[in-house]
């Protein structure tokens, strides 16, 4: 019986051993989990500061970002002598125009950019059949200062619109 007590007992304790030895070993595999992930974020944010060091020190990124800067700026104030005016006997070629101009000034004012949506606006004012009552709906939708600028925009654009047209006067008949 002693050698059965024995056997059962020794049976027992290599259990308790394994047992425990699983749990220190799930331990040292969460620790080492833990510090993989933090090894790895540190390389991935020493890996971004590395490149973003290139790109800025790099001379042509410099170059690139100041073009895009002009192009955005020159964007808004002289964008309209580079506008393809539609023939404005084709009432149906002004009228996509006029719907194309109104919606993307919609979204320009949306996103924040005054200057471009103004722009667009005032060039659908410039074709529009009635612009006095277009006029009427901007100003009660569009915020005062907005509407401003749109008003100071219009003699450009009616500028722009003829100087596209050959110069010639455009008479009711050819909006008609």
């Amino acid at each position: 019986s002693r050698s059965c007590a024995g056997v059962c007992c020794s049976s027992h304790a290599v259990q308790n051993l394994a047992i425990n030895r699983g749990l220190s070993m799930t331990m040292i595999s969460k620790g080492t989990l833990g510090i993989c992930a933090g090894v790895a974020g540190a390389l991935f944010l020493g890996y971004c500061i590395y490149f973003d060091q290139r790109r800025r020190s790099d001379p042509n990124f410099k170059k690139k970002l100041r073009e895009r800067r002009r192009k955005t700026t020159k964007g808004g104030s002289g964008g309209s002598s580079s506008v393809t005016w539609p023939n404005l006997k084709d009432q149906e070629a002004v009228q996509k125009f006029f719907l194309a101009q109104v919606q993307a000034g919609e979204e320009l004012l949306a996103q924040g950019e005054i200057e471009s949506g103004v722009e667009h606006l005032s060039r659908a004012v410039a074709v529009c059949g009635q612009p006095q009552q277009l006029l009427q709906v901007l100003q009660q939708t569009l915020p005062p200062q907005v509407f401003q600028l749109l008003l100071h925009k219009l003699p450009a654009v009616g500028e722009s619109i003829l100087q596209a047209a050959g110069g010639s006067k455009v008479t009711e008949e050819d909006v008609e």
